[in-house]
């Protein structure tokens, strides 16, 4: 396969979707009619894919998609002398999750093999047409209900599955990813554009994704009603249907508990060392020095994806509000895909 054509037809695509985005429904052609009754189908079957939270994504990734993007991230790795079939277990939990991974193995001389989730399946199939028809038909892949014939495998799934996928791919060069969440660190001297980039990282996609902050670490003296003023732009999420049974289900259970908690009717915060919190609830602990925050994510580390800070906290972090604005060469779970697929 050639793989100029197909970063040359994966850039177009890019084009492809900024366009889709921009254009008014009443002037879209026949293929972007085809691409938003998709965009609706997938809400329709599976909700949290709102068109806000689907269109969200797709502006990420034709961001992403240009010559420039794609030749920085490919420069270091080589394709593959001798291409093989790499089973894909996609995770559904936020759109187009799997996206990165279908294209690092096409990328890689590679063939994909995937298997969809059943949450996301309508989007991916589209997208990867268009970029075979862009490409002058050098992208290969299958799509199946069940792996087979495959030479390695990079699956994600809840803990509990990765360890069913553990031993069921015992016999194969594999990546098997689990859960994971991301926390936010404050330094208390944050403006409230700051704080409201911070909710960026905690509510899009309703917190669902591993890059979505579920752990907040504030100084001793940080006013709690701080927080809630910089979320009040995202108050509507509790009309979501799905995100208020989760808010009403934990905030009965912490009332029968008698537990304390803080509640600003769309969002709860909970004092808590537990890194992963409920859905709709922002686990949170004070601190009075700095290491106590590093002791905490030494202990986590393998739990979690990315760590939102300032930098003059001197942490591995990433700018507030650039949590679900990952690059190429960001990699799920920090395990590097793109080198896995050069050694397989």
């Amino acid at each position: 396969m050639n793989r100029e054509k197909q970063i040359s037809g994966l850039a177009k695509l890019g084009i492809y979707i900024a366009q889709f985005l921009e254009t008014k429904p009443e002037n879209y052609d026949e293929k972007q009619e085809i691409f938003n009754a998709l965009l609706r189908k997938s809400e329709i079957e599976n909700t949290w894919f709102t068109q806000d939270n689907q269109k969200f994504a797709l502006k990420q990734w034709a961001a992403l998609l240009t010559p420039a993007h794609l030749n920085e991230w490919l420069k270091d790795y080589e394709t593959s002398s001798e291409s093989k079939r790499v089973g894909l277990i996609l995770a559904g939990n936020i759109p187009m999750v799997g996206f990165h991974d279908v294209i690092s193995v096409v990328l890689s001389n590679h063939i994909p093999v995937i298997k969809l989730s059943s949450k996301d399946k309508r989007i991916l199939p589209f997208l990867l047409e268009m970029w075979n028809d862009l490409s002058e038909g050098n992208v290969t892949y299958d799509f199946v209900e069940r792996l087979q014939n495959f030479e390695a495998v990079i699956a994600t799934g809840s803990n509990n599955t990765a360890r069913y996928l553990e031993y069921y791919f015992k016999d194969h060069t594999s990546i098997i990813r689990k859960n994971r969440t991301s926390v936010a660190v404050l330094k208390g001297d944050e403006t409230q554009e700051e704080l409201e980039l911070l909710a960026e990282d905690i509510f899009r996609y309703f917190g669902l994704g591993c890059r979505n902050v579920t752990r907040l670490f504030i100084p001793e003296d940080f006013l709690i009603d701080r927080l809630f003023e910089s979320f009040i732009n995202y108050k509507d999420i509790i009309n979501h249907n799905k995100y208020a049974n989760n808010y009403e289900y934990n905030r009965a259970i912490y009332l029968l508990n008698a537990e304390r908690f803080w509640d600003n009717n769309f969002v709860m915060l909970k004092e808590s060392e537990e890194l992963f919190s409920p859905l709709s609830v922002l686990n949170f602990s004070r601190y009075n020095a700095l290491q106590e925050v590093g002791d905490f994510i030494q202990n986590n580390g393998e739990n979690i994806q990315a760590i939102v800070a300032k930098d003059e906290l001197g942490l591995d972090s990433i700018p507030l509000g650039s949590a679900q604005n990952p690059g190429l060469g960001t990699y799920a779970d920090k395990v590097n895909t793109m080198e896995f697929l050069e050694i397989i």
